[in-house]
């Protein structure tokens, strides 16, 4: 009996043991996994995989601009694929030239070359996610599907407009923070991007004016905030729920949620009835939405209430910044279009920046003075409306009211990473980490609103923003630190599940998310967080050989 005992017992250590051995956090098993998913997370066009989109649910639709030739192979993708094949209405200028409520049906937008997604129902090429794949791919020497993401940016650019919130026809009134111009740059600084110096040249010739086009989408009337000299986000689809939502669930959780907390809701209700009359319907589309042009408008109703118009237009304007959802603006940010953000003035600075050394490298020495004084011009203004001293940080500024906001969002340190900061400012903002800073890494604000761009949830892109800056300002210990912590909450999530995803709890140290006011899904994956974590890996190794 001792004996088969002690071997139960044996057995059952073993066991245990394997299982704490496998639980393990282990860098190298983190790596494999990310050179496994660049393969699994590739698309392009004559990919079946690639065509199809859970989120709206339709027959799978491809839309070809309206002034390129019909490209090679297209009749062999459309049998093989089962894809209907259009083409655009008409040639696209600048966003919101097509209207995506006049096509038939919504679909997949033409890209020429392969492309990573993000991962799960993210099945398309996206805007700022696009940067930090980018730098990972480079760090792992996938130079040539770094270049082909960076050329389809910039086709996006030429043929629908400008750098897209991803590539759906129901993005084409939209695009998403502006990387393009860092996407370049770290395309040129990578020597195995081009043959040559020669060939280097050559296409920045032809990706500089494309550049300038995307970069005057934020210097159009609709997106400049008021007076300040600083932009906004801003959605060109007007005043009506976005077309990639299937049903009206989210609209009325929203409504709900501003019913059970009325002292925070800023005036996003409007008394209606469920089932209005052709009056009350002429009334709602100006004040709410067009019921008679949308079922997810005419669902979006509760409790005797539906949400204004500006509600609408500030819900578009929120997801073209790329933080859906956060109460920073507002309620749902549902007050986005009011405000001057941190992040984007930050990314246009580095953009304009950007733009200024490229003309330097081209020789066009008009265009580089008056990009050096496009960018001293809103430094200028990033210091006057977004600087708050008595803070020790960057702060959003809502132009509509005149105010700036005291909501405290780990954007604050984007222009760190943007070069915009004096010494002085980049070391109040260093003093100021212990707002964001958790076991996990840097959480996005000091605000639990239950939605997942706040506290105490954190993301690869911004987490990687803020350590690059400081890290570009001298404070290597710090950056060190945190890209320490990020990486071990992705190593540990990934010991956990066996996977990688899109966002992650800084408190815990893992991916135990738990959202209770909008998107609640974890989306495994994941192409940003895979890229970063290459990044900061890169970084560690530097810092420590350098030491």
């Amino acid at each position: 009996m001792k004996s088969f005992v002690s071997v139960v017992l044996s057995g059952l250590a073993v066991l245990l043991a394997t299982t704490a051995a496998a639980a393990q956090p282990d860098a190298q098993k983190t790596r494999a996994y990310i050179d496994r998913a660049w393969t699994t997370l590739t698309r392009s066009m004559d990919d079946c995989s690639a065509l199809g989109d859970s989120k709206v649910g339709t027959r799978p639709l491809l839309y070809l601009p309206a002034n390129l030739p019909p490209p090679p192979g297209l009749a062999a993708v459309q049998a093989r694929c089962h894809v209907d094949v259009h083409v655009l209405p008409r040639a696209i200028g600048e966003l919101g030239d097509v209207a995506p409520t006049t096509l038939p049906r919504q679909g997949l937008l033409y890209l020429p070359h392969p492309y990573v997604v993000p991962g799960g129902f993210f099945n398309e090429m996206y805007g700022w996610d696009s940067y930090f794949i980018v730098l990972g791919l480079l760090a792992d020497q996938r130079t040539a599907l770094a270049r082909d993401m960076v050329d389809n940016a910039l086709f996006e650019v030429q043929y629908y407009g400008a750098v897209l919130n991803a590539n759906r026809s129901y993005y084409l009134t939209r695009s998403q923070p502006p990387f393009l111009g860092a996407m370049m740059r770290a395309l040129l600084d990578d020597p195995a991007s081009f043959k040559d110096q020669a060939a280097a040249r050559a296409w920045l010739q032809q990706a500089y004016p494309l550049a300038v086009r995307d970069h005057a989408t934020w210097t159009r009337k609709e997106h400049l905030a008021g007076a300040t000299g600083l932009a906004r986000y801003y959605d060109y689809g007007g005043a009506a729920p976005v077309l990639e939502f299937r049903d009206s669930h989210y609209l009325r959780g929203v409504i709900d949620w501003l019913l059970a907390h009325p002292a925070d809701d800023p005036g996003y209700l409007v008394t209606a009835t469920e089932h209005p009359g052709a009056a009350e319907i002429a009334r709602l589309k100006k004040t709410s939405c067009d019921i008679a042009a949308s079922n997810v408008c005419a669902g979006a109703w509760s409790q005797g209430y539906r949400l204004r118009a500006d509600y609408y237009l500030g819900d578009r304007a929120m997801r073209e910044s790329g933080f859906d959802t956060t109460f920073r603006m507002g309620p749902f940010g549902g007050s986005t279009h009011h405000y001057a953000p941190v992040d984007l003035n930050s990314l246009l600075y580095r953009y304009e920046r950007d733009l200024h050394d490229f003309a330097v490298q081209l020789g066009l020495q008009t265009d580089a003075a008056h990009w050096a004084d496009v960018a001293a011009a809103r430094r200028a203004a990033i210091d006057k409306y977004l600087w708050r001293a008595d803070q020790g940080m960057y702060m959003d500024y809502d132009f509509v009211s005149g105010k700036p906001s005291g909501y405290r969002f780990v954007a604050t340190y984007y222009p760190l990473w943007a070069g915009a900061a004096s010494p002085q400012q980049a070391a109040a903002l260093r003093g100021r980490l212990g707002i964001f800073e958790r076991k996990g890494g840097l959480q996005m604000s000091d605000h639990a609103s239950g939605a997942q761009w706040d506290a105490p949830f954190g993301w690869a892109p911004t987490n990687w923003l803020a350590i690059a800056g400081l890290d570009a300002y001298g404070f290597h210990d710090d950056a060190r630190r945190l890209a320490r912590a990020f990486t071990a909450t992705i190593d540990r999530s990934l010991a956990a599940d066996g996977t990688i995803r899109e966002k992650y709890n800084m408190a815990s140290g893992n991916a135990d998310v738990k959202i209770s006011a909008g998107y609640k899904d974890n989306v495994i994956g994941f192409g940003w967080s895979n890229g970063v974590y290459l990044k900061l890996q890169s970084l560690l190794q530097e810092r420590s050989g350098g030491r």
